[in-house]
């Protein structure tokens, strides 16, 4: 699904990824895991269309980033994101959170995401009437909105508790399961243990 050959990116001069050769299959369950500042967020960058990367091919479904025309049109029919930080908009409730990133989309389909991640309880609250752990399952139901065929998620439990943390890998792992690739950068590497593989970096490069 996602081709990488020889990759390399640099901030003003500082090596940030060096020679990056990466293929990732239809619903596997990918995490790069790594240190702060090993690369492994600028990857995920790239492969995610955020960051375009300074030398090296990247391709979709062997359609190569380069001749993609419109990039946002692309992000909104393929890709879903997840960060460590949720983004909701606190003066909506978690339904019009998810709403707003897909205004196209039926109620009764939101609210199938909703129960899928075990938050139909919560679509009338607002995210500062919930816990940490919940917030971050709305943020993957907005994730999902669209039926991205990949998921990108930076470090999604790194301000959740051990138990909510294990909650959102192992929804991650039930949704590639399902056919949607997931790729997430982690510093966690025993919750990384739950992926089908995981690519270490370290100094920007693969090991």
């Amino acid at each position: 699904m996602i081709k990488a050959i020889n990759l390399s990116h640099d901030y003003n001069g500082d090596i940030a990824l060096r020679d990056i050769n990466l293929e990732i299959k239809r619903g596997e369950f990918i995490c790069l895991v790594g240190e702060s500042g090993s690369g492994k967020t600028t990857l995920l960058s790239i492969l995610s269309t955020l960051l375009k990367p300074k030398e090296g091919q990247l391709s979709f479904n062997k359609q190569n980033y380069k001749d993609i025309k419109n990039l946002d049109e692309f992000r909104q029919k393929n890709i879903g994101f997840i960060f460590q930080f949720h983004h909701l908009i606190n003066y909506l409730t978690l339904f019009e959170n998810v709403k707003l990133a897909n205004e196209e989309c039926k109620d009764e389909e939101i609210l199938k995401v909703f129960k899928l991640l075990n938050i139909e309880d919560l679509k009338s609250k607002f995210p500062t009437e919930i816990s940490g752990g919940q917030r971050q399952r709305a943020a993957i139901a907005r994730a999902l909105i669209n039926n991205p065929k990949v998921i990108f998620a930076d470090e999604p439990t790194g301000n959740l508790d051990s138990k909510n943390a294990q909650i959102v890998f192992e929804l991650l792992k039930n949704l590639s399961a399902k056919g949607t690739t997931v790729i997430v950068a982690t510093h966690n590497k025993e919750l990384a243990t739950m992926a089908n593989k995981i690519y270490e970096v370290k100094d920007g490069q693969l090991k």
